[in-house]
C-alpha cells in the first residue's frame, strides 16, 4: 500500500561530496528514469563548510516502480552519501 497517488510530482533529496561530478552523476541517474525532466526543477545547496552538497530535485513520476528504480540507482551510486 502506498500513500501516494500516481502520477505525481515527488521531491527527492540527495547528499554527497560537493563536486561537479556528483551533480552530473545524480542528474544522469534522474534523466535515465524521467524522460520529461527539466533542470530547473533542481536546487543545490552547499554545506556550511562547502565540503558537501544537498540536491533537492522535483520529478514527475508515473508509478511507484519508477520511483523505486530511481532510489535504487541513487543508493547504489558511490558518490551519494544519503538519499531522502
Amino acid at each position: 500500500m502506498t500513500l501516494l497517488t500516481f502520477p505525481c510530482d515527488f521531491t527527492i533529496k540527495v547528499f554527497g561530496a560537493a563536486s561537479e561530478e556528483f551533480e552530473t552523476t545524480v542528474l544522469g541517474i534522474i534523466h535515465k528514469h524521467v524522460s520529461n525532466f527539466s533542470d530547473r526543477m533542481i536546487q543545490t545547496r552547499p554545506s556550511k563548510g562547502q565540503k558537501y552538497a544537498a540536491m533537492t530535485i522535483t520529478v514527475h513520476v508515473e508509478s511507484k516502480e519508477q520511483l523505486d528504480r530511481i532510489y535504487q540507482d541513487l543508493s547504489a551510486c558511490n558518490q551519494v552519501i544519503m538519499t531522502l
